[in-house]
C-alpha cells in the first residue's frame, strides 16, 4: 500500500513530535551524567551543562572504593529481586481465584479488597502496626507491606478475564485443577502482562525510600535511595565529607552526580529488555476452530 504526501507528511510530524519529547526527557539524565563526569572548577564556575568539562573519573572511583555504597547497591538489587518475586507471587495468587464464578463470597471479597486503595489508616497507626509486629529496623518492613498491590492484582484479574473461558473449560473436562490450569494454562498466556507489572514492582521497590527512612534506623538495612537521599541532604562538600565519610570532600558535587547515576541507571537497562513483552498479542490464536 502507497502512503499518500498527507500521511508521510503526518508520520515525519509525529517522528518529529517524538523525538523532541525523547530529548526532552533525556536532558536531565545527560546533564547529571556530564556533572558526574566534570572537575569542581568548572562545576563551581555553572558552565557544565550537556558535555563534560574537564574530563575525570574521580567521582565513579571513589564510589566504587567505598564499600557503603558497593554494599548498598546490591543489597537493593537483592531486595528488588526478592521483593519482585514476592509480590508476584501474591499478585498472582490473589487475581487468579477472583475469576471463577463459583467462588463463594466473590463479590464481597473483590469489595473488601478495593475498598483498601481508597482508604488508608495513615501513617502513624502504620508505624505503630510495624511496631507492634516487631517489624521496625527489619528487612521484612521493607518487603511485607508492599508486597501486594491492589491495582497490579486487578490489572492482572482483568488479564485472566480475557483468556478465553474455552481453555479453562477444555482443562477442567480434562480433570484438571485449578493450580494446574495456573500453571499450565493461565501463567504461559500471560507473561507480557507479568513482565510489566514485575517491572512495575522492580521501579518501586528500587526508588522507593520513604518507608526505609520511617521504618529503619540500620544503615546496614538502608537501600540506595536512602542512601542517596541522605547524601543529597548535605549541602556542603564539607558536610559530605565528614557525615558520609568521603575521603575527598572536594569532589561533593560530582560524588553526588555519580551516586544518581549508579542509582539510576540499573532499572533503566531492565526496560529495553521487557519492552518486547508488553507488544506482544499473547492470546492470539490460542484457541483454534
Amino acid at each position: 500500500m502507497i502512503k499518500s504526501w498527507k500521511t508521510k507528511v503526518g508520520d515525519w510530524i509525529v517522528v518529529a513530535i517524538c523525538c523532541v519529547l525523547i530529548f526532552i526527557c533525556l536532558v536531565p539524565l545527560l546533564n547529571v551524567l556530564a556533572r558526574s563526569l566534570s572537575s569542581t572548577y568548572y562545576l563551581n564556575r555553572n558552565e557544565v551543562l550537556l558535555w563534560p568539562k574537564g574530563l575525570n573519573f574521580d567521582a565513579y572511583t571513589n564510589v566504587l572504593r567505598d564499600a557503603k555504597y558497593t554494599y548498598s547497591l546490591g543489597y537493593t538489587a537483592v531486595l528488588t529481586v526478592v521483593c519482585t518475586i514476592i509480590s508476584m507471587t501474591m499478585t498472582i495468587l490473589c487475581a487468579f481465584p477472583l475469576i471463577f464464578d463459583k467462588l463463594r463470597g466473590r463479590k464481597v471479597i473483590n469489595a473488601i479488597i478495593v475498598l483498601t486503595m481508597y482508604f488508608s489508616a495513615g501513617t502513624i497507626p502504620h508505624y505503630l502496626m510495624m511496631k507492634n509486629l516487631n517489624m521496625l529496623n527489619t528487612v521484612w518492613v521493607l518487603i511485607i507491606p508492599n508486597c501486594l498491590s491492589v491495582f497490579n492484582m486487578i490489572i492482572m484479574r482483568s488479564f485472566f478475564f480475557g483468556i478465553p473461558d474455552s481453555l479453562r473449560e477444555a482443562a477442567e473436562i480434562d480433570g484438571a485443577g485449578p493450580f494446574r490450569m495456573l500453571i499450565q494454562i493461565y501463567l504461559p498466556l500471560s507473561t507480557s502482562v507479568m513482565a510489566t507489572l514485575a517491572l512495575f514492582y522492580a521501579v518501586g521497590r528500587w526508588n522507593g525510600f520513604s518507608d526505609a527512612l520511617m521504618y529503619v534506623k540500620k544503615e546496614e538495612l538502608y537501600p540506595i535511595q536512602l542512601l542517596l537521599y541522605n547524601i543529597l541532604q548535605n549541602t556542603t562538600a564539607i558536610e559530605i565529607g565528614t557525615q558520609e565519610g568521603f575521603f575527598d570532600p572536594g569532589v561533593g558535587e560530582t560524588m553526588k552526580m555519580a551516586t544518581v547515576m549508579f542509582a539510576t541507571v540499573p532499572i533503566l537497562l531492565i526496560y529495553p529488555w521487557l519492552q518486547r513483552y508488553f507488544v506482544t498479542g499473547v492470546t492470539i490464536g490460542a484457541v483454534k476452530g
